[in-house]
């Protein structure tokens, strides 16, 4: 512990440990006087007591967060950040694992404390896309659970409604990898009443408030509170909290942990179907036996139930009027009277909600918790309700006041046991704590077989008649010596009267005080019991969610095994949760709530004084001052203190141990005040720090008007020295100007005399260049007369008689120069297609004119074919060499024009039927079409596919995609086509060939230019020769019978594309073509 100016402060000591005297009055005092300054957090030691102000503080900003981490824990003001990071660091560096225990009553601030803790800890770990992630996932938690654990009560308008621990897991680093939540008791009773002024948990009020308008269609909901007997019929709006915002928060936060769509909508349809079973109205009737029985009074709400659900009306029906008892190997079913019915129906609204809440947290669990495998260190945080005295205390004041025993149990023991083993590592001899060992109370509640939660599982299982005066008598039996133990039986067997214990009741002397329990509804909250009717009615339903909540209803699977109750559930978590706690090591958070207002910085005195007491502040101040109050490091409290001995001060080269034995012998303080530890000094009482404090504040003092008196007589030398050394520099200067302004006087009289001199001298040098200019000038003026005289001498005899012919060279000359000049700036578009050209001005220009016109196309042309690509550079030499071919020659080339030359029009790639073609000739493919192949016995044409590759011609049969034809290129002796806009083509082959002995082949091409371009190009790059093409209306072709003389005849009444052969006997054929 560090003994700062903060800490040490006597009017409001920031360390409960160092009040002097102590007394409760004292520490009262001394929160107040915190409280009033606006210091909130005050320590016992290392534990934080925090008072809720009820209004935001500016002590959470990022620049406290920045302040507090990585800090000595009582280097600065008590914060909760402190006690946050002290565990963090013990954690990522010590490897220990942790746990925050927050305790305090309803409206103390628990929630908000663990809200700060975990947002602390995500401040200051690592940064990463995965590690944001996860914090996220963790902080986004608290409003799930806030909306569906929280509600309003009289002393809180957030106040938690279950205890919650959680586990959060770090690697080695000191990174969130996730956690795990636990639950415990949560208020179900809360689902069906709760007291005016209070309201029901938040999701009911947040879902009508901020649900639209289709979804709340959709769970068949009104947005109307008061609509809804579980909401008491009331309107509630709650000042300063948004329900419709808090919604869309809750489904924000839901989607970040995981939660899928269909499962948020489930989700809010069982929390409708909740809602809605408080409208569930039982109406009184008779059987014919006379037996009362109930019905339902208004199907409506039943009928919306069911479909929700998914369940038959009728069955939901039977299960909520009715009950099945079974009376050996028989199943009577019984009738169930109105009061009897709402029972049942009330008690499955209660385990509806309370099982929906446990997997909801099993939910958020599988989203955030950590994948097995993985090293980690584990920092628990508990929020769990406070000590509680309340008026009239029932099962829940019981059950909670057990596990803040416990909670003190362990609170006290692990602080013994902290203060022992570190009085052991320091070799301090441990003084033995008086401390009130509350184990005897823990015995009388939690003994598996005479404690009260034993009894009450016993009275609630024992056969027969079974009520709270049975189970009452029973305990006064029992414990009628119990020290701890009081009833209006026991108190009149010593001959005590006290009026203030009723008849059904009990009272147990806590080690917060005494508190009297009346056992009304023990047995009845104990049991918790739900019909069997009603969870195989919930099994049922065709709700996925619903059903998984209720596995006891399978009849597939009957149990008669009662389920556990809720004493014995909870006496086993708060085992659990006491093992795991053991395991870790502690720090407390110790919430105090200032007024039952709910007013800002309004301290009440009586009811904070009452949960001193209720937390055990001062049990705690005791067993922490026992022994040695105070205890520091050698070395902080040798910097802090070594100015008060002339041996230590300013420096001390020996160990901080010597150093510090030194500075205390010197002050001559007792020596049962003090103990040295290994590596830390142990001072007894807070009056002895205080002493130590105010010397040091004393030396402070004295050490800085030491500072002040050396500081100025440092200023006033160097203040002499400055002025000294601005006395001799300005000397220095004034001596310099002085020297300065001799000089230039000299200089300005020297430059006077040279100025004279030079002036006399100039001047007689300018009366003698006047002369001398003037008789050049006289030279001049004679030259340039006798000069021109020869000129216009030879102008007369020679320029006159050539002057025609000179002018008309000059006006050519700038006409020329005009021309020029205005075609630079009127030259036409760069476009290839563009011919057109400015006209010659000039008649005379008109052949130069032309010959511009054809340089400037020539050059836009090859312009134009240096930006063209390799595919365009061939298209255009294909089409340039069907020009060449075709122009002028054949009418069918004028339509090509306008046609690019695909050259595949077949679709090989996408037809696999047709891709064995190209296969055949085994080289690269230059094109592919559909022609038509005319028969030389009968003239008529059938379907053929024409390959022309770089080496070989195939026709093939489209149907069977199988080769018909393959010729080389060299086997080609010519081609014949008409002059006609027909596709006819005529293909002579050789003789010697093995193709050429069938004969010629007569083709009808549909780009019968292109097809024979192609041809024409491939026969040049293979053979390096031309193709022989004939344009002609008549040719001669060689069939296997002999030459036959083709004529083509151009008539209207052709075969549309195909042209019409017509043989003319055995050597003529006439083909007509449209």
């Amino acid at each position: 512990m560090e003994a700062t100016t903060s800490l040490l402060d006597a009017a409001a000591v920031g360390d409960l440990v160092m009040l002097d005297p102590l007394s409760e009055e004292s520490l009262l005092r001394t929160l107040q006087e915190r409280f009033s300054r606006g210091e909130i957090y005050t320590y016992i030691g290392e534990v934080v007591i925090s008072v809720n102000p009820y209004k935001p503080l500016p002590i959470y900003t990022p620049e406290k967060v920045e302040e507090y981490h990585n800090c000595n824990f009582f280097a600065v003001k008590p914060h909760i950040y402190a006690i946050a990071d002290d565990a963090y660091r013990s954690l990522r560096d010590r490897d220990r694992d942790q746990c925050i225990l927050i305790t305090g009553e309803s409206g103390a601030g628990k929630t908000e404390a663990s809200k700060l803790v975990m947002s602390y800890v995500a401040a200051v770990s690592s940064k990463g896309e995965e590690v944001d992630k996860v914090k996220e996932q963790l902080l986004q938690s608290n409003p799930v659970l806030e909306a569906f654990g929280n509600a309003k009560t009289i002393r809180n308008d957030n106040s938690s409604r279950f205890g919650k621990y959680m586990d959060v897991e770090f690697d080695f680093k000191g990174d969130p990898l996730g956690g795990v939540i636990s639950n415990y008791l949560l208020e179900k009773s809360r689902i069906v009443r709760h007291v005016k002024g209070e309201r029901n948990f938040h999701i009911f009020y947040q879902l009508l408030a901020g649900g639209s308008a289709q979804l709340l269609q959709q769970l068949k909901l009104r947005p109307d509170c008061s609509h809804y007997g579980y909401l008491n019929h009331e309107k509630s709006v709650l000042p300063g909290m948004d329900d419709a915002a808090n919604f869309r928060a809750m489904q924000d936060a839901m989607a970040i942990i995981g939660f899928a769509p269909a499962e948020v909508t489930a989700l809010l349809e069982v929390t409708a179907v909740v809602l809605k079973l408080g409208n569930v109205k039982l109406s009184s009737c008779f059987q014919a036996s006379g037996m009362e029985a109930s019905s339902i009074a208004e199907p409506r709400e039943l009928q919306e139930i069911s479909q929700l659900i998914g369940l038959d009306p009728s069955t939901l029906e039977q299960a909520l009027c009715s009950r099945t008892v079974k009376v050996r190997d028989e199943s009577v079913l019984t009738a169930l009277s109105v009061s009897q019915g709402y029972y049942g129906r009330d008690a499955l609204a209660k385990n509806i909600y309370s099982r929906l809440f446990d997997w909801l947290v099993n939910r958020i669990n599988t989203s955030i918790q950590v994948k097995p495998g993985k090293q980690r260190k584990v920092m628990g945080v508990l929020d769990i309700y406070g000590f509680e005295i309340f008026q009239d205390n029932g099962f829940e004041q019981f059950i909670i006041n057990y596990c803040n025993e416990k909670l003190q149990q362990i609170f006290i023991l692990m602080t013994l046991k902290e203060e022992q083993e570190e009085y052991v590592r320091e070799g301090i001899q441990w003084t033995p704590v008086e401390f009130f060992d509350n184990s005897i109370i823990c015995d009388l509640i939690e003994n598996s077989k005479v404690g009260i939660l034993a009894m009450l599982d016993e009275e609630c299982l024992r056969p027969g008649t079974v009520n709270e005066d049975t189970f009452i008598t029973k305990l006064n039996q029992i414990f009628a010596s119990h020290k701890r133990y009081e009833s209006k039986e026991t108190l009149n067997a010593k001959h005590v009267t006290d009026v203030s214990l009723p008849l059904r009741c009990f009272r147990i002397h806590h080690y917060a005080g005494k508190v009297t329990y009346n056992v009304t509804g023990f047995i009845e909250k104990n049991n918790d019991l739900l019909f069997r009717d009603l969870s195989q009615a919930m099994w049922a339903a065709r709700h996925t969610l619903l059903r998984s909540l209720f596995p006891e209803g399978d009849p597939q699977r009957p149990s008669l095994k009662l389920p556990p109750t809720t004493g014995s559930q909870f006496k086993a978590s708060v085992a659990t949760l006491m093992k795991n706690l053991y395991s870790k090591n502690p720090n407390y958070i110790r919430c105090i709530k200032p007024n039952d207002t709910k007013t800002a910085m309004l301290f009440t005195p009586d009811l904070v004084l009452a949960q001193v007491r209720y937390l055990g502040l001062m049990e705690n101040v005791r067993v922490r001052r026992a022994g040695y109050a105070f205890r520091q490091l050698y070395q902080p409290f040798l910097e802090r203190y070594k100015m008060l001995s002339r041996k230590t001060w300013p420096r001390w080269t020996g160990g901080d141990r010597e150093g510090a034995e030194v500075l205390l012998a010197e002050l001559k303080f007792p020596p049962e005040e003090l103990a040295y530890g290994h590596t830390k000094i142990f001072i007894r009482s807070p009056r002895t720090l205080f002493d130590l404090e105010k010397r040091r504040q004393q030396r402070v003092a004295e050490l800085a008007t030491l500072i002040q008196k050396m500081f100025r007589g440092w200023c006033c030398r160097k203040r002499y020295q400055l002025m000294r050394k601005s006395q001799i520099l300005i000397s220095a200067w004034f001596r310099g100007h002085m020297q300065r302004n001799r000089y230039k006087q000299m200089k300005r009289s020297v430059l006077l005399l040279q100025a004279y001199a030079r002036g006399w001298k100039s001047r007689r040098l300018l009366r003698e260049l006047k002369v001398q200019r003037r008789r050049h000038l006289a030279a001049s003026t004679i030259s340039a007369y006798w000069k021109g005289y020869q000129t216009r001498r030879m102008y007369r005899r020679y320029f006159r008689s050539d002057a025609c012919t000179r002018l008309s060279n000059f006006i050519y000359r700038r006409m020329v120069q005009k021309y020029l000049m205005g075609l630079q700036k009127n030259l036409p578009p760069m476009a290839v297609l563009d011919r057109t050209w400015p006209p010659a001005p000039y008649k005379f220009l008109s052949d130069a004119n032309q010959e511009l016109k054809s340089i400037f196309y020539r050059w836009k042309c090859k312009k134009y074919r240096e930006q063209l690509t390799p595919q365009q550079r061939a298209m255009l030499q294909a089409k340039l060499c069907a020009s060449e071919l075709f122009k002028d020659k054949k009418a069918l080339y004028a339509q090509s024009l306008q046609q690019p030359f695909r050259g595949e029009y077949l679709g090989l790639t996408q037809n696999r039927k047709y891709q064995k073609l190209q296969a055949v000739a085994k080289d690269k493919l230059v094109m592919a079409e559909a022609v038509q192949k005319v028969n030389r016995a009968n003239g008529k044409t059938v379907p053929r596919l024409l390959l022309l590759t770089t080496e070989h011609l195939v026709l093939a049969d489209p149907k069977a995609a199988q080769p018909k034809m393959v010729l080389s290129l060299c086997d080609i002796q010519g081609a014949s086509v008409s002059r006609f806009s027909d596709g006819l083509l005529a293909l002579h082959l050789k003789e010697t060939s093995t193709a050429g002995g069938k004969g010629d082949l007569l083709l009808v091409s549909p780009h019968l230019i292109e097809l024979v371009t192609r041809l024409h190009q491939t026969l040049m790059d293979a053979t390096a020769q031309a193709l022989p093409l004939s344009i002609a209306d008549q040719f001669s072709t060689r069939f296997p019978k002999g030459d036959v003389a083709v004529t083509v005849v151009e008539s209207a009444k052709g075969g549309g594309d195909v042209p019409v052969c017509k043989k003319r006997g055995s050597h003529k054929m006439e083909i007509l073509v449209h």
